[in-house]
């Protein structure tokens, strides 16, 4: 059995993620994983004992990155509602593979209580952007769905950089109040 070269655990994690996006993580075993890496199931389980504790550790880093861009935006640092849009965007632009492989599995979802934590991570981005009324609301809801849905629903070949101002602009116009000023 081949050994795996440098960092076992981020091999597997790079693998993983591969499978998940093109898969879905409910439809991949931890089996095929351990077969696109040439390794037993054996020594996967060395490193991850399930396929949950794979898929937390994949999540972990998307987490922190939407921890940093709250903070930010809080504390004011990030304040124009394009750099925030703008870095939202890029933030999924990171991690649309792991975005695709778990956004069609509601079940595992679930399972690992991700719907509310995203829920609210997403009202409170939409908060602090916007405030609390509804119709403000509405408008965020529309920007940042529509930057998350570009990131993961063009092919991973297509190069995003091409249209970011197109899709930043959209949705800044979507964010942006009727009638007010560059709407």
């Amino acid at each position: 059995m081949p050994r795996l070269e440098g960092d076992s655990r981020e091999a597997i994690k790079e693998a993983a993620l591969e499978l998940f996006a093109s898969g879905g993580y409910g439809q991949t075993s931890l089996r095929e994983v351990a077969e696109s890496l040439g390794i037993s199931k054996a020594a996967l389980y060395y490193h991850f004992r399930s396929k949950d504790e794979l898929l937390t550790e994949l999540l972990q880093p998307m987490v922190d990155d939407q921890q940093r861009l709250i903070e930010e935006v809080q504390a004011g640092t990030l304040a124009e509602p394009r750099a925030v849009l703008e870095r939202y965007f890029d933030l999924c632009l990171v991690h649309r593979r792991l975005l695709r492989g778990v956004v069609n599995d509601l079940q595992v979802m679930t399972r690992l209580d991700l719907i509310p934590k995203l829920i609210a991570w997403r009202i409170q981005l939409d908060e602090v952007l916007v405030g609390t009324e509804p119709r403000d609301q509405v408008r965020a809801i529309v920007a940042f769905g529509g930057l998350q849905d570009c990131a993961v629903l063009f092919p991973e070949d297509f190069s995003m950089e091409s249209v970011r101002s197109e899709v930043v602009d959209a949705a800044l116009r979507a964010l942006t109040p009727p009638g007010a000023a560059g709407s």
